[in-house]
């Protein structure tokens, strides 16, 4: 009894080992398998005990698409039945991906982000109306919240309106309008508000786990 043993060490390698040693061998009977029909039907039988193995996954789209490329992972590629998707290729998996850009742009006043200068090139491409007078002020109140997440004191309006003007390389110019963006009290209490909520929910769902 002891020579029939089978290690984890002497058996073949899982390609996926999050779904284990069955599904791999269901995988490798539907290899064997000759005829071509009943091949297809293992196939499906296969992908259903897949997806009950993630039932939380049910409804992300794209969900079948993903085990069917799974299943043809898990085999090596070496099955040979009929997918409602395109199969996937081992040179497609095997490929490196490509390297990300990063931007090297350097901004004067990095406390405001890069996505606020890409939110100021949009409105600097939008025809002049109501829309693009909110689009700009919704941008310089975004400003003043990011200003203040770096100085906890607080800001003029006068400021935000300069940097602004300045970020947009002069093509919006809202310095000498009776616009005003909201109070920085306000922003700093909502500020707090939130992060005061933020910890009481985790509070919470610490509890429940532990009970």
């Amino acid at each position: 009894m002891i020579d029939d043993i089978e290690y984890n060490t002497e058996r073949p390698h899982l390609i996926i080992p999050e779904y284990g040693r069955h599904i791999q061998k269901m995988v490798d009977h539907a290899i064997s398998i000759e005829d071509k029909e009943a091949r297809n039907k293992c196939a499906k039988s296969i992908i259903a005990v897949m997806g009950n193995l993630n039932p939380h996954l049910r409804d992300v789209p794209d969900f079948q698409h993903k085990l069917w490329d799974q299943l043809f992972i898990i085999s090596d590629f070496k099955l040979d039945v009929d997918s409602p998707f395109t199969k996937p290729s081992k040179e497609e998996l095997t490929e490196p991906p490509q390297p990300l850009e990063y931007p090297q742009n350097y901004p004067k006043y990095r406390f405001y982000g890069n996505n606020i200068k890409r939110m100021i090139d949009v409105a600097n491409k939008w025809e002049e109306g109501d829309m693009k007078e909110g689009l700009v002020m919704t941008i310089a109140n975004h400003m003043k919240k990011c200003f203040l997440n770096w100085n906890k004191d607080t800001v003029e309006d006068s400021v935000i309106f300069n940097h602004l003007f300045e970020l947009s390389d002069g093509k919006i110019d809202i310095r000498n309008s009776n616009e005003e963006l909201s109070d920085s009290q306000g922003l700093l209490k909502n500020k707090r508000h939130f992060k005061k909520n933020f910890k009481k929910s985790k509070n919470t769902r610490s509890k429940r786990k532990r009970n």
